[in-house]
């Protein structure tokens, strides 16, 4: 039984809104998909208007609505529901004086962060934090409007595609320490000075923190100076991760043990080393910027690296599985949930690490938001494919064809229009004992071919329509 979240009175007064009816909600849904019993349901509105999905959320069970037009249901009527449900996220957090608050934002990792911070405080106490990816405009003031008021830690995670959206969503969590993973070239195309620019956007994340508030930074990162100096000029404190010298959680090691790692490092200049739940090198840098970010929210370091310890990889994130074929079994690492150049080659450099007693396969789909750059960027990709040694390399989108037209012949599998396509002929070519890592963009639908090597539920493919974004 989930504890009292909202009454009328309380939203009403937050939102300024007028209840219609008196009730108690346990929770906040935006998704009658997803609502449970006791939910406020919030009709946004949109391409698909949510007061259109009033009568479903109630006949599962919510306890009322927020909306901006009449019904005769238990509600809060206001007259713009977005902008309640911001009013809802800021009354929350100003109700819950006591929780510290972390919001992780970056071009990759930041959900791996976000959710390896969070496995942390659970552990330590009362603790709130972002689900999925909730992290843009609805998805950071949905998060808030879900903290109970007893919370003692809380993390978001904060995205973007363009200019000027984090700035709004940092100002609205107000936390107390932000990390910026990594910088690269993801979203460039909605940016016309580029990567730069990207990097200027992350640094929206300090315009929330109170001055005195501590900016965690990837020391190895190329815009790191640019991101200290807008740290500094908003009095912030700053800490680093990195494997260059004058790192405050410095990497000195990361060795593959079984199904997991061993991470070696400097954390203030005191030796550490911890196992963790994880076989992508790049979570060697992960795990550090977490462990910055949970020192900050005063979780003890034993709480911290348990933490990291059970913490598995995420669905779609880098998850490992042994999957039977027709042909015997595989190892499977999915990664298919999302793909920019930074990400490809961590991915490619963790297969390259991992024993084989087969081949080394990589599937690879689309890249997508990459601008004028993306086929070059894509040829790109060469190089890292050559380091990992891989044995084979599939390639799905039309993007993707130029890294196949610069692949050595012995290395190329197949390439198809789509993922959809390409998906039964990765099938009927692996063979018992392979490794398959899986990657791509959401849009490209990389996942297709994880299902494919799993249930077989692909649906037919269409003979040559490029993926949507």
């Amino acid at each position: 039984m989930r504890e009292p979240l909202w009454t009328a009175a309380e939203v009403a007064f937050a939102t300024g809104g007028v209840a219609g009816g008196d009730f108690t909600a346990s929770g906040v849904s935006i998704d009658t998909r997803t609502l449970e019993p006791g939910d406020l349901f919030v009709a946004l509105a949109g391409v698909r208007d949510g007061h259109g999905f009033l009568e479903a959320a109630f006949a599962k069970g919510a306890a009322a609505a927020l909306v901006s037009q009449p019904t005769g249901r238990p509600s809060v009527h206001v007259p713009d529901t977005l902008r309640a449900l911001e009013d809802l996220g800021a009354a929350a957090r100003e109700r819950a004086p006591a929780a510290r608050r972390a919001a992780v934002t970056g071009s990759v990792g930041k959900t791996s962060v976000t959710q390896a911070i969070a496995a942390a405080i659970r552990l330590a106490g009362p603790a709130h934090h972002s689900v999925k990816s909730y992290n843009n405009h609805i998805g950071v003031p949905l998060t808030l409007a879900r903290m109970p008021p007893l919370t003692e830690r809380a993390v978001f995670e904060i995205g973007m595609n363009h200019a000027g959206e984090i700035g709004p969503l940092s100002r609205m969590v107000v936390p107390h320490v932000a990390v910026v993973t990594a910088v690269g070239p993801v979203h460039v195309e909605n940016f016309p000075d580029g990567e730069a620019g990207v990097a200027h956007a992350k640094a929206e994340i300090f315009e929330g923190l109170e001055p005195g508030g501590l900016a965690v930074l990837n020391r190895d990162d190329r815009w790191f100076d640019l991101l200290s100096a807008a740290a500094r000029d908003r009095g912030l404190r700053i800490v680093s991760f990195g494997a260059k010298a004058g790192a405050d959680a410095r990497l000195e090691g990361f060795t593959l043990a079984g199904d997991g790692a061993i991470v070696g490092a400097r954390l203030h200049g005191q030796e550490v080393s911890f196992p963790i739940a994880q076989t992508g090198a790049h979570w060697g840098l992960n795990s550090l910027a977490a462990l910055l970010a949970l020192e900050a929210l005063g979780v003890p370091l034993k709480t911290s690296l348990d933490a990291l310890h059970g913490f598995a990889p995420l669905e779609g994130r880098g998850a490992v599985r042994t999957v039977e074929t027709d042909a015997g079994p595989i190892t499977l690492v999915d990664e298919s949930y999302n793909a920019n150049p930074m990400s490809m080659r961590a991915a490619l450099a963790s297969l390259g690490a991992r024993p084989a007693t087969g081949r080394r396969i990589a599937v690879l789909t689309d890249m997508l938001e990459l601008g004028p750059q993306a086929e070059a960027l894509h040829a790109d990709l060469a190089g890292p494919v050559a380091a990992a040694h891989a044995d084979l390399v599939f390639c799905a989108g039309h993007l993707m064809q130029a890294l196949w037209a610069v692949l050595p012949a012995k290395v190329r599998g197949a390439w198809a229009p789509t993922a959809a396509e390409l998906a039964p002929q990765v099938r009927s070519a692996v063979r018992a004992g392979d490794v398959v890592m899986v990657k791509g963009s959401n849009g490209s639908k990389a996942s297709l071919v994880v299902r494919a090597l799993t249930d077989d539920a692909v649906p037919a493919p269409q003979a040559t329509a490029r993926e949507g974004r």
